[in-house]
């Protein structure tokens, strides 16, 4: 696809994994935040085509900031979750999830449709 992207991820093991997903898809990654403030700086500062956001950072907070910054940007992203997302489909009703654990072909057609707009 050869577009950039911003990872919000606070679990270690799963960002590296994301990571290599994205780089298998031909995606150039951009920066990796683990908390919602450097989620929040990166929203803001980085140049990048598209997001992946973890719905829940450190098991307190959510990544809800760094949506909506980025829905105010006009960039488009995607919501990893480990939960049931029918909570995001109010208020991101046309951001696409990924249920974690997620396959590549999974997260492919997740960045396809926030990317298709």
């Amino acid at each position: 696809m050869g577009r950039r992207v911003l990872v919000v991820e606070d679990e270690s093991l799963v960002a590296l994994l994301l990571e290599d997903m994205l780089l298998e898809l031909g995606f150039t990654v951009v920066d990796v935040a683990s908390r919602l403030e450097t989620g929040m700086s990166a929203a803001e500062q980085a140049a990048f085509d598209v997001a992946v956001l973890d719905v829940n950072l450190g098991g307190e907070t959510r990544s809800f900031p760094i949506a909506d910054l980025l829905r105010r940007r006009g960039i488009p992203f995607v919501f990893a979750t480990g939960h049931d997302p029918s909570s995001l489909e109010r208020t991101y009703p046309d951001a696409p999830v990924v249920r974690k654990p997620f396959l590549r072909g999974d997260l492919r057609n997740a960045l396809a449709r926030a990317l298709a707009g």
